[in-house]
């Protein structure tokens, strides 16, 4: 009997870690998306290694972070990603998003 409680924890705790796992992604964003555009292309002139892999499966950090930042910010926000990143406001989503894509400084 403790075999199959065993067994039935175990399946829990592996579904549910399934369910956190799902949602440590972000919302994909659209690849024509010019403020998503704009931010590769500012972040990989001021930054290295954002060819790199991230931890997220088929990005690369650059695009890890950008997709989280195009994420984190509001939906009426339609400035630059990157300098955003850099403002006192933005210094926080800038943290959520280096851990994200395992990008920084």
């Amino acid at each position: 009997m403790k075999t199959l409680m065993s067994a039935a924890l175990a399946a829990t705790l592996a579904l549910l870690s399934l369910g956190a796992q799902a949602q440590t992604e972000y919302n994909p964003v659209p690849a024509s998306d010019p403020q998503y555009r704009q931010c590769l292309s500012y972040a990989s002139k001021l930054y290295e290694g954002g060819k790199e892999r991230s931890p997220i499966r088929g990005q690369t950090k650059e695009q890890a972070w950008c997709t989280c930042m195009w994420n984190e910010t509001p939906d009426d926000f339609r400035g630059n990603l990157v300098t955003f990143s850099e403002t006192a406001r933005g210094k926080r989503t800038n943290k959520i998003c280096e851990a994200y894509s395992d990008w920084s400084e």
